[in-house]
């Protein structure tokens, strides 16, 4: 049976800040490229949410709670629990992780 993939209020405006971004910086095709593939990202994790790998930063810190996928050079991660899988942060890898996974992980 499939997991339920469900996006935080935040992974969805992540998601719409990429999306815009890119239709705006770039082209309107390429933004929905980008969030065709994320979300074909999405539907993967509802097949085998444990194929993701645990965020480097996080694992320097002892925390093995979260995993991640890719589609590059965005980051995707996840938690999961029971049989949902909780997304909480989409942001491009080139940006300061460790703020970023400080901020929307580790204090909320």
């Amino acid at each position: 049976m499939p997991f339920a993939v469900l996006l935080t209020n935040d992974a969805a405006r992540d998601l719409n800040e990429i999306h815009s971004y890119i239709a705006l910086h770039d082209a309107p095709q390429k933004a929905d490229y980008v969030l065709e593939h994320i979300e074909k990202a999405f539907s993967m994790l509802s097949e085998s949410p444990e194929r993701g790998t645990y965020p480097k930063e996080l694992v320097l810190l002892g925390i093995r709670e979260y995993r991640e996928v890719f589609f590059k050079p965005y980051r995707i991660i996840y938690r999961v629990l029971d049989k949902n899988v909780y997304v909480l942060l989409i942001v491009d890898g080139r940006r300061d992780m460790q703020l970023l996974l400080q901020r929307r992980l580790l204090e909320a």
